[in-house]
């Protein structure tokens, strides 16, 4: 086994596993769960801890807010209560606006649901994230982190390795080449590899240990 698969295997084996997954987002293409992933994808791209994100994100399914029309009937403050119990206090006023004009814009124009946004894309990668960035509080960091995340649901959008894992490979000495890291994570899905891949961007950490690991 070669150096660059000895990496990615040991990243996917030790960091293997979406944020969606972590957020206890039982992903599929159904309305709901690709609704909680697009509020998650907004946590997310917030300067705030990727765990904070995650934990805001279970808060707010915790609230009842799991659907777009929950979100956009539930008040102001309830978003901000739910938001502040996740520990996401930072931007939890203008975040909770985002949240209730986001879930207003899905349930007027898309019916609350993500796969009419996805036909309207004609299901062509740009397009879906140029729609994504009409949510509010969604720039394109949060479209792509809901494109990496999305793919194991959407194939048309795989595979998906945007800057940020691709930053993630660099650090670990693996080339920037999302063909060549996708052949070396073998039949991963593309949407696990990838966030391992952010995973080892976002923390120096993460890296060095699976470097370690993988020259031992």
């Amino acid at each position: 086994m070669d150096r660059e698969t000895r990496l990615v295997r040991e990243l996917v084996g030790t960091h293997g596993r979406t944020y969606a997954e972590e957020a206890g987002v039982r992903l599929r293409d159904t309305p709901q769960p690709l609704y909680r992933l697009l509020v998650l994808a907004h946590l997310l791209s917030a300067r705030i801890r990727g765990s904070v994100a995650v934990a805001t994100a279970r808060a707010l399914r915790e609230a009842g807010l799991a659907d777009p029309g929950r979100m956009a009937a539930a008040g102001r403050q309830a978003r901000v209560d739910a938001l502040g119990r996740g520990g996401y206090r930072r931007y939890d006023e203008r975040t909770a606006d985002q949240l209730g004009a986001e879930a207003e814009l899905l349930n007027d124009r898309w019916g609350g649901d993500l796969r009419r946004l996805r036909e309207e894309a004609d299901g062509e990668v740009p397009a879906l994230r140029r729609l994504l960035q009409e949510f509010n509080g969604i720039g394109p960091t949060g479209a792509d982190i809901f494109l990496r995340e999305v793919q194991g649901v959407w194939p048309q959008v795989a595979p998906y390795l945007d800057q940020k894992a691709l930053q993630g490979a660099e650090r670990l000495g693996l080339p920037a080449d999302p063909a060549r890291l996708l052949a070396a994570a073998g039949r991963t899905d593309p949407a696990v590899l990838a966030a391992a891949l952010v995973r080892a961007s976002v923390d120096k950490e993460v890296a060095r240990d699976i470097r370690e690991r993988a020259s031992a």
